[in-house]
């Protein structure tokens, strides 16, 4: 009874979602307005937001000094694999719901629901932390005058929670929400207007920069550095090669952002052609962006002296040129704009997709009729991120978003790899496993290039060995400097372990046959390119604190509750199900009759 029920349970949980293309029914859908410039500029927009005001001058000050545009390369080039893996997956699936969607088709129901609920929670908090950055921003630029009249009428007293009501960035948030809301056309445009002064913006500072730019800096000599300063050895790399991939580690959130592309698909021309190529171009333009930031920001001035919070106008206002630095301040606030924009778009397109799905309530998957946008959903996201930018202190939970778009990334690569070794052959599809498992059918001696059940379920016993290596090789790896003596031998013997199990099996999936499929973009170097972004998603979250994954886990349980009381009930693809088996009860019934 116990067995029968776990299996019913499993089947619910594992169930895909059918992908067909519709055809004729985008008129009671959303409307399809946007080309390669739209999804280039929303992306480059979300991605390129405050962090190449703030992020470069950060690390270049106290983790890697100029080895600073290193890091954004390598943190680029990690980007890149999980990017490839979109890109393939959005021209699979041209839907709106981003990651949500690719893991339903591809993975199954539960995983899906797991990876929208915390796509939600990425972006969601994404947003909050953008307009307290915003509305910080701009208080201080002010002279702080909304923090002084709210801390002495209005103080919160409470550890976890902001110093004082942020009124302010509820209505930054409400407002993008209501552009949002109003229609993608009006919001594309707004978000292009702005992307294109925040790259106008980044172009006077590279140019600038270089005119303003003295290579010593670069090779700044160990005793010219001023005593009591954290400028490490000097140098180009003061840190040392640990201190330009722990910057990697740190510049790799300022990439966050170009999956925001892939929940348009319903929105957007030709999009099996359109969103890999806008993946593409978001990534080459933002690490160009990022690397010409961090070479002029610590080519004009000395990288242990950098501001933290403010590096540019700064650095503008030692130079003697204030006209510069308020070109260089609007220009801040223009991408913080844009990047509140990017944050916020996918957020009611993924509810609109898992409520449709019938995996969340119904009213947040309705199309208003003017708009041809889910106006309630828009609505509902801004007044949720709204509040939390007003009530609550974000520096505890921004690795919150990171860890949410981690595991998405992850589980994309993951995707790619069950889709690519998948039996495509109509009539091998009849049994789950071989009868049969032989050392040759494990290593494909015979050279098969066709897939079929046996490849298929090879494939997949590999993949799930390579990702539980990965994750055993990760949480070693990231504990190993912690521990001394025995433990870190151990640990240490562990890793090499898991570094030959991985490359095993790497090379294992490499001798089996890849399906045969024509799609407009497909990742290059398969398993290799996937396995490496599962491996290096797989450590950046095991390097987020304890904290993280406490407060990660209890958003997790209340999304399990619901998809456990509300989304196995009312599934799509559940009511298919019932619905066939009923329809072959009365058939079965006729002919018996």
């Amino acid at each position: 009874m116990t067995g029968s029920w776990t299996k019913s349970v499993y089947q619910k949980q594992s169930r895909k979602k059918t992908y067909v293309e519709e055809i004729g029914v985008e008129k009671d859908k959303f409307k399809r307005v946007l080309n390669v410039v739209d999804l280039t500029a929303l992306g480059t927009g979300s991605t390129l937001g405050c962090g190449v005001y703030v992020l470069a001058g950060t690390v270049a000050k106290s983790v890697a000094g100029p080895a600073v545009v290193l890091s954004f390369i390598l943190a680029a080039t990690v980007s890149s694999f999980s990017g490839v893996c979109y890109a393939e997956f959005a021209s699979r699936v041209p839907k709106a719901g981003s990651a949500y969607i690719y893991s339903y088709v591809a993975v199954g129901e539960f995983i899906a629901f797991v990876i929208g609920w915390n796509l939600l929670l990425e972006h969601t908090i994404g947003t909050a932390a953008v307009a307290k950055a915003m509305s910080n921003y701009l208080d201080s630029l002010l002279g702080d005058p909304q923090k002084r009249f709210m801390k002495k009428h209005f103080p919160i007293h409470m550890d976890f929670l902001g110093e004082y009501p942020d009124v302010a960035s509820f209505l930054f948030i409400m407002s993008i929400a209501l552009v949002v809301a109003w229609g993608v056309r009006k919001s594309s445009t707004l978000n292009n207007l702005f992307t294109t002064l925040n790259l106008v913006t980044v172009c006077t500072v590279i140019v600038s920069g270089f005119y303003f730019a003295n290579l010593s800096n670069w090779f700044i000599d160990k005793n010219d550095i001023p005593p009591g300063v954290n400028g490490g050895n000097g140098g180009f790399l003061p840190f040392g090669w640990t201190g330009m991939i722990a910057g990697a580690a740190r510049c790799f959130y300022g990439f966050i952002g170009f999956d925001s592309i892939s929940s348009t698909g319903e929105e957007t021309k030709n999009p099996k052609k359109t969103i890999p190529l806008a993946i593409v171009l978001t990534l080459f333009n933002v690490t160009v962006a990022y690397s010409s930031v961090a070479s002029v920001l610590t080519l004009m001035w000395p990288y242990y002296d950098q501001d933290p919070n403010a590096p540019l106008p700064v650095i503008y206002e030692n130079l003697g040129m204030p006209v510069l630095k308020y070109l260089v301040t609007g220009g801040a606030v223009f991408a913080l704009f844009t990047t509140l924009i990017g944050c916020l778009f996918p957020i009611p397109r993924i509810l609109y997709a898992m409520s449709s799905d019938g995996l969340l309530f119904s009213f947040l998957a309705t199309i208003n009729e003017k708009t041809k946008t889910p106006f309630i959903a828009s609505i509902i996201c801004g007044v949720c991120a709204g509040l939390l930018s007003t009530i609550f202190n974000l520096e505890q939970l921004v690795d919150m978003a990171s860890i949410g778009t981690l595991q998405s990334y992850m589980i994309v690569s993951v995707c790619v790899l069950i889709l690519r070794y998948r039996n495509t052959n109509l009539y091998s599809r009849d049994s789950d496993s071989p009868e049969e498992y032989t050392i040759a059918m494990w290593l494909n001696v015979s050279n098969a290039n066709v897939t079929n059940r046996e490849t298929q379920y090879v494939s997949r016993i590999l993949i799930t060995i390579f990702s539980f290596t990965a994750c055993i090789f990760c949480i070693c790896v990231v504990n190993w400097d912690s521990h001394q003596g025995t433990a870190q031998l151990i640990l240490g013997f562990i890793i090499c372990l898991s570094i030959i199990i991985l490359l095993v099996v790497m090379l294992m999936l490499n001798r089996i046959p890849q399906a045969i499929e024509t799609l407009p973009f497909k990742v290059p170097f398969v398993p290799f390119v996937p396995c490496l972004s599962i491996v290096l998603n797989l450590y950046l979250m095991m390097v987020l604190n304890v904290k993280t994954w406490i407060r990660f886990s209890v958003w997790l349980v209340v999304g399990l509750l619901i998809y456990g009381f509300y989304g196995l009930k009312h599934s799509i693809e559940g009511v298919k199900e019932q619905t066939t088996k009923v329809e072959e009860g009365k058939n079965e019934q006729k002919t018996s009759n």
